[in-house]
């Protein structure tokens, strides 16, 4: 490994304790926004409640697949992933994690729900930005970012609350309307539990809110421990190793197929642009399964060179095929579709995202790094709860959160988490809840309930969060890749 190089091994296993440690973190973090509801409406003991949550977050992240992986990882620029110099690789990992984890211990230290999707999306976006001030990239500056990735993941960041906000007004409106027993709009009694049908509703909301976070947040950490191995053993890593080339080849058939119909003419300069590079990068791909090689006697450099053409396949596919000058069948973008991305991973999946498709070449993520971080995640969980708890109980709305109100905005933010994970969109659990929070506050008692300085407090973690550990990513990248010229 390395050479038998000493430091290079520790400073692997170093970033590997790191990721475990973000994903620790983001346990006792964001989790905690799971268990408010039951432990401050007595519903569960707290014991009992961190380590049922725990739990549930370990099973969620086990059956969520890698998709929303695969977006985090997509962040970033493809020229850092595939750098040889582990030097460099290991400055990005390093700027990385430090960042990701500075931020999330310091708002969880003074009890402010920040977001832990907003921290690692900040990180990742900052060594783009770092990378595009470095000498070699001044050609592309900023362009070198993935921002169409960015973007996407920026609207389901900025919609999701919005969306759990709002749902959660409607939904106590139907629930003032509809239910005619009003004890569930009281506020609990001190060390006295609610009835059991109340109860029945509030565990199972934080058990759908605790599964949906491992489902989707989980997934980040998986994410962090996959850009580490890529960049220090790319040699092992890069692709998947238990890939079926032949299946890979009848996707690839497909994709030139469907490709060579394409009529250029009709295309802006852009466009042109990802077509030629889609046919250059199929061409590449094509020649080097033509060798015979099999995933087990691939060399470093042709990993190298499958990754890099597998992924400017999907990229360019997915531009030309929302293109509306590609005049194509409905037939035939569906299978360019299904050639390139795959099938649409199952709702409990484990391992690869994709079945099938020339996806499946990059979208993995091996069983031990999943258990590895599902472990971190849970036992995460049941440590430093209390500081959020409180925050969401008892500070985000003038009146004390009532039976309702917990299980209304836990049902909304699990619905949202659970949508997102299936489109493979990373979102913020702690928002998404918080704002539900603050939507069932608004709906009993109108916008005055809403206590300020708490949710001044949330939204200035909300709007700072991204810039600054885009700044303390980026400056921490620059400064580790001067210490390792």
């Amino acid at each position: 490994m390395f050479g038998l190089d000493p430091t290079l091994v520790f400073l692997l296993f170093f970033c590997l304790f790191a990721a475990c440690a973000f994903e620790f973190v983001n346990g006792f973090h964001d989790t905690a926004n799971a268990v408010a509801t039951v432990i401050y409406t007595h519903s569960l003991q707290p014991t009992q409640a961190v380590v049922w949550s725990g739990f549930m977050n370990f099973l969620g992240l086990l059956t969520g697949g890698v998709g929303v992986t695969m977006s985090i990882i997509g962040l970033l620029p493809t020229e850092l992933l595939m750098d040889a110099d582990v030097y460099h690789s290991m400055a990005m990992a390093l700027a990385l994690l430090l960042s990701a984890i500075l931020w999330n211990v310091g708002t969880w230290y003074f009890g402010i729900p920040a977001s832990s999707s907003h921290t690692l999306i900040g990180s990742i976006i900052g060594i783009g930005v770092g990378h595009a001030l470095l000498p070699e990239a001044s050609n592309k500056g900023i362009s070198s970012i993935n921002w169409d990735k960015a973007i996407e993941i920026g609207q389901a960041l900025l919609l999701s609350p919005l969306f759990g906000f709002a749902a959660a007004i409607i939904l106590m409106y139907i629930l003032k309307k509809t239910v005619k027993n009003k004890e569930i709009f009281k506020e609990p009694k001190k060390k006295s539990p609610p009835p059991m049908w109340i109860r029945a509703i509030l565990i199972t909301t934080c058990t759908l809110v605790s599964f949906f976070h491992g489902r989707n947040d989980g997934q980040k950490g998986i994410g962090l421990v996959m850009v580490i191995l890529i960049a220090f053993l790319p040699g092992y890593f890069a692709v998947n190793t238990n890939l079926d080339l032949v299946q890979v080849k009848e996707s690839l058939t497909t994709v030139q197929t469907i490709t060579a119909k394409i009529d250029t003419i009709p295309l802006s300069e852009k466009e042109r642009e990802s077509y030629h590079k889609l046919v250059k990068s199929s061409t590449a791909l094509s020649a080097i399964i033509a060798t015979g090689v099999t995933p087990k006697t691939l060399t470093t450099t042709q990993k190298f060179d499958i990754r890099n053409a597998a992924l400017t396949i999907n990229k360019q596919s997915k531009k030309l095929l929302e293109s509306e000058s590609v005049a194509l069948s409905s037939g035939d973008k569906k299978a360019l579709k299904k050639a390139t991305q795959g099938d649409k991973a199952p709702f409990f999946s484990y391992g690869n995202s994709s079945s099938s498709g020339i996806a499946g070449v990059t979208d993995f993520a091996p069983a031990w790094v999943m258990w590895m971080v599902a472990l971190s995640l849970g036992l995460g969980t049941m440590v430093g709860w209390k500081r959020i708890v409180v925050t969401i109980g008892e500070k985000i709305g003038k009146n004390h959160l009532t039976f309702a109100q917990g299980a209304s905005a836990e049902l909304i933010a699990s619905l949202t988490i659970g949508l997102a994970t299936a489109y493979k969109w990373p979102v913020s659990t702690t928002h998404v809840l918080s704002s539900g929070i603050a939507g069932t506050m608004v709906a009993s008692k109108g916008i005055k309930n809403l206590q300020g300085g708490t949710v001044k407090s949330i939204v200035l973690a909300w709007v700072l969060t991204l810039p600054v550990t885009i700044i303390l990513s980026a400056t921490l990248f620059v400064l580790f890749r001067w210490i390792a010229a």
